[in-house]
C-alpha cells in the first residue's frame, strides 16, 4: 500500500451499480493471498494487510486499489529474502504505533518485529483494543505488547537449550516521537524486557 493512502468505510460502495461492480472483484481472495505471504515470508506488508482486511465486507474501489498496490509490490520484490547467519544468536525487537490511524473508530495501530541475527522471526501488526489518548500512550501500548512477546520468545529459546547468550536482556527499540518531556529533551526510547 502506497504511503499516504487513507482508507475508511466512507469509501465503501454506495450505489447498486458500485455494489454490483465490487461483487465481481476477488477482494477477499486477494487479501487471503497477501495474508499467506505475510505469515510465511513477508512481514513487511503486515500493516498494509491489516488495514485492507478490515474492509472485506464492504470493499470499494479505493480499498481494491490498495490491495492491488500491495500485490504489485509483492511481485516487484519477489526476489527479496531473509538470510540467517553469524555466530552468536542475538534476539532484538522493534515496536511502533500509528496514533489514531483508523478514521472509522480513532483507534491506533500497533506493530512489532523481532530479529534473530538480522533475520525477522516474529512480527505482528494489529489495531489496539483501547483508544489511546496520545501518541505516547499508543507507543507504550505497542511497547507493552512487544515486551510480552520478547519474554515469551526468550523463555522459548532458553527451553530449547541451544543458545547460551539468550540469558542477556532482550533489547526492544521503540519509536521515540511520543516520548518527550515537553522541554525539548527526549526520554530514552530503549526498553529492555527481562524474564
Amino acid at each position: 500500500m502506497r504511503h499516504g493512502i487513507k482508507l475508511s468505510k466512507k469509501q465503501s460502495p454506495k450505489t447498486d451499480e458500485e455494489l454490483k461492480r465490487m461483487s465481481n472483484i476477488p477482494y477477499a481472495s486477494a487479501v487471503g493471498s497477501i495474508q499467506y505471504a505475510v505469515q510465511c515470508t513477508r512481514p513487511n506488508v503486515a500493516y498494509a494487510l491489516r488495514v485492507t482486511s478490515r474492509y472485506q465486507a464492504c470493499a470499494g474501489e479505493a480499498h481494491w486499489g490498495a490491495v492491488k498496490s500491495i500485490l504489485k509490490y509483492l511481485k516487484r520484490t519477489k526476489d527479496m529474502f531473509l538470510i540467517y547467519g553469524g555466530g552468536e544468536l542475538i534476539l532484538e525487537g522493534y515496536s511502533d504505533a500509528n496514533f489514531q490511524s483508523d478514521d472509522d473508530d480513532a483507534k491506533s495501530q500497533s506493530g512489532f518485529a523481532f530479529k534473530l541475527n538480522s533475520g525477522v522471526v516474529a512480527w505482528k501488526s494489529s489495531k489496539q483494543d483501547t483508544t489511546a489518548d496520545s501518541t505516547t500512550e499508543a507507543e507504550y501500548i505497542a511497547a507493552s505488547e512487544a515486551a510480552k512477546e520478547a519474554v515469551w520468545m526468550k523463555n522459548y529459546i532458553q527451553e530449547l537449550g541451544v543458545v547460551s547468550s539468550i540469558a542477556e536482556p532482550v533489547v526492544i527499540f521503540c519509536d521515540k516521537r511520543g516520548y518527550s518531556t515537553g522541554k525539548g529533551t527526549e526520554i530514552s526510547s530503549l526498553f529492555q524486557a527481562h524474564s
